[in-house]
């Protein structure tokens, strides 16, 4: 059976299930959700009213069995950038979605009234119910609500208060092999969720398969493609000590912000790092190695238990960490996984959050390392939405703004994470580039910057780094339409064998036969395309620089400055 198109219109309530137009077919994940976004919603909308749209969509290898396979993509015109948003996450909707046939989902629309719905998906189409027992509850009780309501295995999409809240910071939560929830986490797209008037969607594929035209081709592939992910050094890194291995190495780079981006180092470091987490997991009786999906071989993603043994968090990642910690100067990993906890149930943004704690402990709104002061706002502001709650939970632009604060790390609104561009120059010109605001997973020029994956290069150096963001940017967008996780990089940068069979993949998967140029002419063609909406919703190369301070103030310990010109940083589009 051909996949087709599912779409819900929230104005009047109706559902249809439409065939794939044609010029959407060779498009998957971040692809077709861009795709979808610039053919439908008019670039100058609001994003939170009735003629912005909500895309969710699996990639090309979603529901498959290639390893790695199971990340959702989700688009829109972001609430928080204004710009085109893609979002990414695993658990376990993509394959849902896939399973059941479902090139895109597609919301339109706002109901009138104060009415809100949930939507069920099965092979069959969309049922939408009114839902009231749910409505002010955080993620987890929806979750444990929801798993009783439907029997068999089901995904799970939903939004906590933030997304009721309309909060800018807001993400949709996305249930995991564990009942546990992952993020699709930046950008605001929970807010139009919450917009929709939709708490959550439930996906039963019942025992739908995804069809193979090539099984023998495929498995060989697939083989292939495995031994190259688990092999790599990286990735086996990634497995013991989850992507908070990053800290210590970023710390000894001097690229880790620290105290709202004054320095390049954080003297707690060891207590926040991958090896002490490591270490914690394994005492408490957590699992230091776990996939995020079904399907995945890297397993970075881990089990994050409590002084008592209960569990605390997971899916526990660096750029959370730092952001709660080093820039926030918290070294304490059980005050910042009860944070990260909060902000799951919630549902709002860990990096947009934390890094907007970070500007208004600046603001003088609290103390830096006031990890108390932190949780209490946490449930007591934002979960309630006040009116401080409604500031931070808006954002750290919305911060820097309200409490008059001159260093506000965002480019095109959204918060920077984790990696400071003064000292790690090429994430620098990821963050001023990308087509979605500061996001390190656009173009992750740490893998070469940092860890040497694809060759070296200085991170203090401007040499050749307009070009490796430029060609990691291509390579994600392409990654990202096909359901991959971005991991799969470090093997496909090193291991020759990795991405001819990724394509090989493909080829059997639907019986065509792209190569690879095909795959790197899909990636220029995505960023393109987001590009032009962007341009036509008001957007200019001016808007592709990094804020001032990062010119002005030098960080330690290299005492580096952000020294790209205008010219230079415009070059990243001659292609």
């Amino acid at each position: 059976m051909a996949d087709k198109i599912f779409r819900v219109n929230m104005t009047d309530l109706s559902t249809s299930i439409e065939d794939v137009p044609a010029d959407w077919v060779e498009h998957g994940g971040r692809g077709l959700t861009s795709t979808i976004v610039a053919a439908e919603v008019p670039p100058t909308c609001h994003p939170l009213g009735p003629n912005n749209k909500l895309i969710f969509a699996p990639g090309l290898l979603s529901g498959t069995a290639a390893s790695n396979s199971g990340r959702l993509s989700c688009g829109s015109k972001s609430p928080l950038t204004g710009t085109i948003k893609e979002s990414n996450s695993g658990g376990t909707a993509a394959q849902r979605l896939a399973k059941m046939g479902c090139k895109a989902l597609i919301i339109e629309g706002q109901p009138e009234g104060d009415s809100w719905y949930s939507l069920s998906l099965t092979p069959d189409g969309v049922t939408i119910t009114k839902e009231e027992e749910l409505i002010g509850k955080g993620n987890f009780t929806v979750l444990a609500t929801v798993e009783k309501r439907f029997s068999g295995k089901i995904g799970v999409m939903s939004i906590g208060q933030g997304g009721e809240m309309l909060m800018r910071a807001a993400n949709i939560s996305v249930k995991d092999p564990d009942s546990h929830v992952r993020s699709l986490g930046r950008g605001g797209l929970g807010a139009v969720m919450g917009s929709k008037k939709i708490k959550f969607i439930a996906l039963d594929a019942g025992d739908r398969k995804v069809e193979i035209a090539d099984m023998d081709a495929f498995r060989a592939a697939n083989k292939v493609f495995s031994k190259a992910l688990v092999s790599h050094p990286v990735s086996q890194a990634l497995a013991t000590y989850g992507t908070n291995v990053l800290v210590n190495l970023i710390n000894e780079a001097g690229g880790m912000p620290t105290k709202n981006f004054t320095t390049g180092q954080f003297a707690g470091h060891e207590k926040i790092s991958g090896e002490t987490m490591h270490d914690l997991i394994v005492e408490r009786g957590g699992k230091p190695k776990h996939g995020c999906h079904p399907g995945c071989v890297i397993k970075c993603s881990q089990i994050y238990n409590d002084l008592k043994g209960n569990y605390l968090t997971s899916g526990f990642e660096y750029e959370s960490i730092w952001a709660m910690g080093a820039d926030c100067t918290v070294a304490n990993l059980d005050k910042i996984a009860e944070m990260d906890h909060i902000m799951d149930d919630i549902g709002i943004d860990s990096i947009e959050t934390a890094v907007a704690f970070g500007v208004a402990m600046e603001g003088g709104v609290l103390e830096f390392g006031d990890s108390n002061e932190m949780i209490r706002i946490l449930t007591e502001e934002i979960a309630r939405g006040t009116a401080l709650g409604r500031v931070i939970g808006n954002g750290a632009g919305s911060v820097g703004k309200t409490y008059g604060v001159t260093r506000v790390p965002v480019v095109k609104n959204q918060a920077i994470p984790a990696y400071d561009p003064r000292a790690i120059k090429g994430i620098g010109i990821t963050y001023a580039t990308s087509t979605q605001g500061a996001d390190h997973t656009i173009g992750y020029t740490i893998a070469t910057e940092i860890l040497g994956v694809g060759g070296t290069i200085d991170p203090l150096a401007k040499e050749g780094q307009v070009e490796l963001s430029r060609n990691l940017q291509i390579a994600t967008a392409a990654i990202d339409s096909t359901g991959m996780c971005l991991f799969i990089a470090f093997a496909a940068l090193d291991d020759g064998a990795c991405l001819p069979a990724l394509v090989d993949m493909l080829n059997a998967r639907f019986g065509i036969n792209l190569t690879a140029d095909d795959v790197t002419n899909l990636g220029k063609s995505i960023l393109k395309t987001e590009r032009a909406f962007n341009m036509a919703a008001g957007f200019t190369n001016l808007d592709d620089r990094l804020p001032e301070f990062f010119e002005l103030e030098p960080i330690a310990p290299h005492n580096v400055v952000w020294d790209f010109t205008g010219e230079e940083i415009d070059a990243f589009w001659d292609f």
